[in-house]
């Protein structure tokens, strides 16, 4: 049991005991339990679809954020654990049992996986040229058909944009935790919607985030946490122009 668990149990106790102490003494019959909202940042006393709206407000004004976990999306599954910003991201990306690594700084795009990704599609003839490319950034050229998809995967706003909405009819369902943070949940549609965990702690940031239909979960950690976004080094970078090799 974490500390911060600890002190709330701690607490309840005492409140509970001068309450039974309180009535003793009174001859009243009851005592009015621990107000859930104490110390908390208020949001969970809004109705859902301000809880919503909140939350997003505060996701989108965050510096940065980790984002973890799975999508599913066009038949696929895809498992995700990036670091994003307004200018870029990095992280990795396992999809169909191959797993990538990616750079956005700015407009600019990279890709590194192992060999073994690049042999995929390959004749033996080629499988020199895709060795040379294990553990190298493949620069990827905007005018790709990959660009606008794996960008998607490094871009805050178009993440968000697509995950932090919930379908249906909007309502509270109770206090949780989440990592030992108090949240508040909200649903769409009792759940078939989608649920959402938003922080009843410092600034209402969502923590967990089930989508509706199966389609993944995602938990948002490291809020505001800055992280270096650079270039890679030229010495671990291949740029083939205007179009990647085929994979």
């Amino acid at each position: 049991m974490t500390a911060m668990r600890q002190g709330r149990t701690r607490r309840t106790t005492w409140v509970s005991a001068l309450c039974a102490l309180v009535v003793a003494g009174t001859g009243l019959t009851g005592c009015s339990s621990e107000d859930p909202d104490a110390g908390t940042n208020g949001v969970g006393k809004l109705p859902a679809d301000k809880i919503q709206a909140t939350t997003r407000t505060a996701a989108e004004s965050a510096q940065a954020v980790r984002l973890a976990g799975t999508v599913v999306a066009g038949g696929s599954t895809y498992k995700l654990d990036m670091r994003l910003k307004s200018d870029g991201g990095t992280g990795s990306v396992s999809a169909q049992g191959a797993t990538f690594q990616l750079l956005r700084v700015g407009e600019e795009l990279f890709l590194m996986a192992d060999a073994e990704f690049w042999h995929d599609g390959h004749d033996d003839g080629d499988t020199a040229a895709a060795d040379k490319l294990d553990g190298k950034y493949v620069k990827v050229p905007k005018g790709d058909p990959s660009y606008k998809r794996f960008s998607g995967f490094t871009d805050k706003d178009v993440l968000f944009d697509s995950l932090l909405t919930l379908h249906g009819t909007l309502a509270t369902d109770g206090r949780h935790e989440e990592s030992g943070v108090r949240t508040i949940r909200i649903t769409g549609d009792k759940g078939a919607g989608g649920t959402l965990d938003v922080s009843l702690e410092g600034k209402p940031y969502p923590l967990r985030l089930v989508r509706a239909g199966g389609a993944g979960t995602l938990t948002f950690s490291d809020w505001g946490k800055d992280f270096p976004l650079e270039q890679p080094a030229k010495d671990k970078t291949v740029d083939y122009g205007q179009q990647l090799p085929t994979s």
